[in-house]
């Protein structure tokens, strides 16, 4: 079969893993402290739900252990 002796048109795509650019990217820019204050109220808003929902939730998972001692008010009237 014929091989081709000149380059493939495509081979920068090749070498795009082994580029590496001269150009610095900018330094980013840090939180100011109105950010990092908001940030931090989220935070706690979101851990604040989380917790009272467990305050909540757990006792209405928990089974009644006290069997079928509860009688209805309109049985009780009987």
């Amino acid at each position: 079969m014929f091989r081709r002796r000149e380059p493939v048109p495509f081979a920068f795509v090749a070498e795009a893993d082994r580029f590496r650019s001269n150009v610095t990217p900018p330094p980013r820019q840090r939180a100011s402290r109105s950010q990092r204050l908001g940030q931090s109220l989220i935070m706690l808003t979101v851990m604040g739900g989380l917790a009272g929902s467990l305050v909540f939730g757990i006792p209405a998972l928990q089974q009644d252990s006290s069997g079928p001692s509860r009688v209805h008010q309109s049985e009780a009237h009987r």
